[in-house]
């Protein structure tokens, strides 16, 4: 299949999803403006992507999907923007352009932030997005959500992340760090597909073992290219890793060992498909994609 076409599409669908949900303009004006600044700055949607391809993958129209899919936007968009600001990362520039709270204030990328964290969650309870998917299931995807992103995920991982900076290198909080801070919340997204589309327990072993193993990639690359990057293509400057002395995968394991291990969990992540037919397919080709990926 033709994976670059496959997420432009995806991708197509889930900005149309947004340029309608806030095409009414809401006082005040610059909240919104700095919340769609961060918002259309150049993301891929791989979160909300994945949440499509898991859905189509169990047997579900993507289009049902978007709605909610697209909340995870919403959720990652905000943790970057706190992830930026100086009392956190301290990056000036994201995606090639300059950070919310350099464009905006803190004060008001804060508020950016928490506004579009609590909008993906007003979305997401909303059911009249798709009258087919069972309110029972909107409940307890909203909770996978809520768990990914919050103590118990990603909020969690960049806590450890904090207290580990300028701290011996440790296996063990390094797993805790990624495992938390990137990867629940890449899990949550493959698996509100199989939620959301009814899908049977007996695959769901398969749709989590898929979605850790890339989501932990995910992390292994961007550490990868953090050193190796190349600022342009990235969208912000490299080297922040070591300039904040973060830990990270090369940091504890080298370069090539990490390479070594991104391969392997995607491997691991591909394999765990293996009892879904071609309708897993873009699932497939999108761990390969994120394997590659130069930003």
């Amino acid at each position: 299949m033709d994976i670059k076409k496959y997420l432009h599409e995806k991708k197509e669908a889930v900005d149309s999803f947004f340029h309608n949900y806030f095409k009414e303009q809401r006082r005040p004006a610059v909240l919104q403006e700095a919340m769609l600044y961060s918002l259309f700055a150049g993301g891929k949607r791989i979160r909300p992507i994945l949440a499509i391809a898991s859905f189509e993958a169990c047997g579900g129209n993507p289009d049902e999907i978007v709605p909610y899919a697209s909340t995870l936007e919403l959720i990652h968009t905000y943790s970057l923007i706190h992830d930026d600001l100086p009392s956190m990362d301290n990056d000036d520039l994201r995606r090639g352009k300059p950070t919310n709270h350099k464009v905006y204030g803190e004060a008001i990328a804060i508020l950016a932030g928490d506004a579009l964290l609590t909008e993906a969650f007003s979305i997401f309870s909303d059911t009249s997005f798709c009258r087919t998917i069972k309110q029972a299931d909107l409940l307890k995807a909203l909770r996978e959500i809520a768990n990914a992103s919050g103590p118990r995920g990603m909020v969690a991982g960049q806590v450890q992340d904090i207290l580990s900076e300028n701290s011996v290198p440790d296996k063990d909080i390094l797993q805790f760090i990624h495992m938390h801070k990137t990867a629940a919340l890449i899990c949550a997204s493959v698996k509100i597909g199989h939620i959301l589309a009814g899908s049977s327990k007996d695959n769901l072993g398969a749709i989590i073992s898929y979605g850790n193993n890339i989501g932990l990639a995910f992390q292994v690359i961007d550490d990868i290219l953090d050193i190796e990057g190349d600022t342009e293509e990235l969208g912000k400057p490299v080297g922040s890793d070591e300039r904040i002395k973060k830990t990270t995968y090369p940091l504890l394991h080298g370069i090539e060992k990490s390479r070594e291990i991104a391969r392997q969990l995607v491997s691991d992540a591909v394999s765990s498909l293996s009892i879904f037919s071609a309708e897993a397919d873009p699932l497939r080709e999108i761990a390969f994609y994120l394997l590659n990926r130069r930003n």
